[in-house]
């Protein structure tokens, strides 16, 4: 029979450990604080310097929780490793990971050089695999846990108007990595799930040059406007949890309906 507290106890994050990349900002920074607000413990990692880390560490420390940063680049597995070192140090585990860190811009392909195309697709994807990588090694000392990856529905779809192959390669590869590692990952207890936004409000989509591309965006879109960042909390926070625990190698759009046309 179902507890009176049953739904409490299933997404509580309570003496879970969090590692999150890309917290520093947009999508990484609202997850990070919204794990947070369920009970875990952060370690906030990011490439950034200028003061994202920091605002997202002092915003879980406002709210009662418990945050640790650092600063570090996907692509280089050894910052990762140290990060998640940190967090075994200050917390002695981990549970969940969410992988948000990424990048994204557009040119036609056949003006696109080949250092455009690598540095998205080592930060999108190479960084999502490194990441894994590096919370899978402390995950499988813990006893399992439950890892994000940030894709997109541009891993699904090719999106009208924008010319991004190496983006939509990128996310591509995020999701289909998610699934391998969920297969190979199954009896060690660790599920990789991976959420895919549609077009989503973050610092990056709305400023002031982007709004006739904004309007775009959501007349395409069959809710007619774009995702607040806070709505990428909610998946992440049920994949996170026990709620999810019968949930691995799932692909999570969270797209107002976009891919459905």
């Amino acid at each position: 029979m179902i507890a009176k507290n049953f739904s409490q106890e299933l997404f509580s994050l309570s003496q879970r450990v969090a590692f999150v990349t890309g917290a520093g900002s947009g999508i990484g920074q609202t997850i990070a604080c919204a794990l947070a607000s369920a009970g875990a413990k952060v370690v906030c990692f990011d490439v950034r310097e200028d003061g994202g880390l920091r605002d997202t560490v002092k915003h879980i420390t406002d709210i009662g929780g418990e945050a640790s940063l650092f600063t570090g680049d996907v692509r280089q597995l050894s910052h990762l490793r140290d990060a998640v070192a940190q967090a075994k140090s200050q917390y002695g585990r981990l549970d969940i990971a969410v992988n948000a860190a990424g990048i994204a811009n557009a040119n036609p392909a056949l003006e696109m050089e080949a250092e455009q195309w690598q540095r998205v697709i080592d930060i999108n994807l190479t960084g999502v695999w490194n990441s894994c990588k590096a919370e899978a090694e402390l995950m499988a000392e813990c006893g399992g846990g439950s890892i994000i990856n940030i894709a997109s529905m541009s891993g699904i779809i090719v999106n009208r108007g924008l010319e991004q192959a190496h983006y939509n390669s990128s996310k591509a590869g995020v999701i289909h990595l998610s699934k391998s590692l969920a297969m190979e990952w199954v009896d060690k207890h660790i599920r990789v799930n991976s959420i895919s936004p549609g077009y989503t409000a973050t610092p990056m989509n709305t400023r002031p040059e982007m709004v006739h591309q904004t309007r775009e965006f959501e007349s395409q879109t069959p809710m007619q406007r774009m995702a607040k960042v806070e709505e990428m909390a909610g998946p992440a926070l049920f994949l996170a949890s026990d709620a999810a625990s019968f949930c691995t190698g799932v692909d999570l759009v969270v797209d107002g309906g976009f891919i459905c046309w």
